[in-house]
C-alpha cells in the first residue's frame, strides 16, 4: 500500500534576503523532533531535495541557497532566553543538510515566528513598541537579540525600510549578535584560528596569496579580489555562468578550512558546504547592482562578494555580514585594509545587490581580539502559514 500524505503545521518566512520553512519543534512528527535521518529526511522532502534538475519544483525550495532553508523553533531551555533557533541549510542536488552554521538573514524572522507562536512569554510584549526576543542560536551556541517592532500586541511586519536585495519595503529588525567570535569547535574557539590578522594561504591550482581566516558570525575566509583575478564589482552571472571559477572558489574554500583547523582533510569540505564561506574584498569603486541601482564609491567603504553553497550569493549572508563587520573593525585583517585601516565601528560594503551598514564593537584583551557584538537592520515577513503536506513514508 502506498503511503498518503501527511500534514505538519509550518510558516513559510522571508528573513532578510533568505526565504525558509519555519517548524515549532513539537509540530513535526515525533521521529523528527530529534536529530538524526528522519529528521533529514523529513526536511529534505520538504524542500524537494535533492532535485537533479535544480529547480525544487516538488518542494517548498526556490532552488536556491538563498531559498532552500529550514528552521525549527521551542521554547528555550536556557535560561534568560526566550526561543531556541537550530536551523538547516538544505543542499539543492544531494541528499544533504548542513547543521554546522547559522542563518543570519533568517533570523530576522526568529523573532516574529517566536512572538506570534506563543514561544515569548505574553508579559513581554509589549502593547506598542519594541519587543526583545532572546535568541538561544542551537547550532553555533551563541546568543542573539532581536528588537522586533509590536503594533497592538502584534508583530508589525510592514514599513518604510529597504534593504538591497529584497523588492518591498517592511518593517525594521534590528539584530545584535552577541559575542559573535565562533566556538563550540568551530577553529577550536578563536577568532583568528591560526593567531594571525592574515596568513599566506596556498591553494593547489589557484596560487598562494594572502587570506584573513575569522571565526565570527560563521566561519569565513577572506581574500582580495584583485589577487584571484577579480575587481570586487562582479554580479552573480559572472561567477555562477563559469563552472571552472566556481571549482577554484570551492578548491579556496577546501583548503581555507583545512588551515582554520575545521577539517583535516580536503576530501571533508563537502560534506560541510555550509561552512566555511568564502568572500573577496576589494577597496570602494562605484558600480551597478543587479537591480539597475547605481552604488557610488563614495557611498561605500569596500566592496565585499560571498559565495554560499558552491554559488556567489546575490546580496550578502547575514552571518558573513557579521564577520565583515567584526574584521573591519580589527585594523590589519584584508576587509579594514580594503576600507582604508585603521580604526573603525562600522562599515558600509557594497554587494551585488546593492549596500549593507553592519557595525561592531571590537577590543583587545591580553593580546587577543574579541568582538562584544555586531549589530545590524534587517526585515522579516510571513509569506504563508498553515500546513505543508509530504508522503507518510519519506522520512
Amino acid at each position: 500500500m502506498i503511503a498518503p500524505q501527511i500534514k505538519i503545521p509550518a510558516t513559510y518566512m522571508r528573513g532578510g534576503t533568505s526565504k525558509g520553512v519555519f517548524f515549532k519543534l513539537d509540530d513535526l512528527p515525533a521521529a523528527a523532533q530529534v536529530p538524526g535521518k528522519a529528521r533529514d529526511n523529513l526536511l529534505l522532502r520538504v524542500i524537494g531535495s535533492p532535485d537533479p534538475y535544480g529547480k525544487h519544483t516538488d518542494g517548498m525550495g526556490g532552488a536556491t541557497s538563498s531559498t532552500s532553508k529550514t528552521v525549527i523553533l521551542s521554547k528555550s531551555s536556557k535560561t534568560d532566553h526566550d526561543v531556541d533557533y537550530l536551523f538547516g541549510q538544505v543542499a539543492i542536488d544531494k541528499p544533504f543538510i548542513d547543521w554546522s552554521g547559522n542563518c543570519g538573514n533568517l533570523t530576522a524572522a526568529v523573532g516574529s515566528f517566536a512572538i506570534s507562536n506563543g514561544l515569548v512569554d505574553a508579559e513581554r510584549i509589549p502593547a506598542n513598541g519594541i519587543c526583545t526576543v532572546r535568541i538561544w542560536q542551537a547550532n553555533i551556541k551563541k546568543t542573539i537579540i532581536a528588537h522586533v517592532p509590536i503594533t497592538g500586541g502584534e508583530v508589525q511586519e510592514t514599513g518604510d525600510f529597504e534593504l538591497d536585495g529584497v523588492t518591498f519595503a517592511a518593517a525594521e529588525v534590528q539584530i545584535e549578535f552577541l559575542d559573535p567570535a565562533a566556538d563550540a569547535g568551530e577553529g577550536g574557539g578563536a577568532m583568528f584560528p591560526t593567531g594571525n590578522l592574515v596568513d599566506e594561504l596556498a591553494v593547489p591550482g589557484v596560487g598562494q596569496f594572502k587570506a584573513t581566516l575569522i571565526n565570527a558570525g560563521i566561519p569565513t575566509i577572506f581574500v582580495n579580489a584583485a589577487d584571484i583575478g577579480y575587481s570586487g564589482m562582479e554580479l552573480q552571472e559572472a561567477i555562477n555562468s563559469d563552472p571552472a571559477a566556481l571549482a577554484r572558489f570551492e578548491t579556496i574554500r577546501a583548503y581555507g578550512a583545512i588551515k582554520m583547523g575545521l577539517i583535516s582533510d580536503v576530501s571533508e569540505a563537502a560534506a560541510r558546504a555550509h561552512t566555511p564561506k568564502v568572500a573577496f574584498v576589494a577597496p570602494p569603486q562605484s558600480y551597478v547592482s543587479s537591480s539597475g541601482k547605481q552604488v557610488d564609491s563614495s557611498d561605500i567603504d569596500l566592496l565585499v562578494r560571498a559565495l554560499s553553497m558552491g554559488k556567489l550569493h546575490h546580496a550578502m549572508m547575514g552571518t558573513a555580514a557579521v564577520a565583515i563587520g567584526t574584521a573591519a573593525a580589527i585594523p590589519g585583517t584584508l576587509v579594514n585594509l580594503a576600507a582604508g585601516g585603521g580604526d573603525r565601528d562600522a562599515v558600509r560594503f557594497g554587494h551585488p545587490s546593492g549596500t549593507l551598514r553592519v557595525g561592531a564593537a571590537a577590543e583587545q584583551v591580553e593580546g587577543e581580539w574579541t568582538v562584544t557584538k555586531a549589530i545590524m537592520s534587517r526585515s522579516a515577513r510571513v509569506l504563508m502559514e498553515g500546513w505543508v503536506r509530504v508522503p507518510g513514508d519519506c522520512f
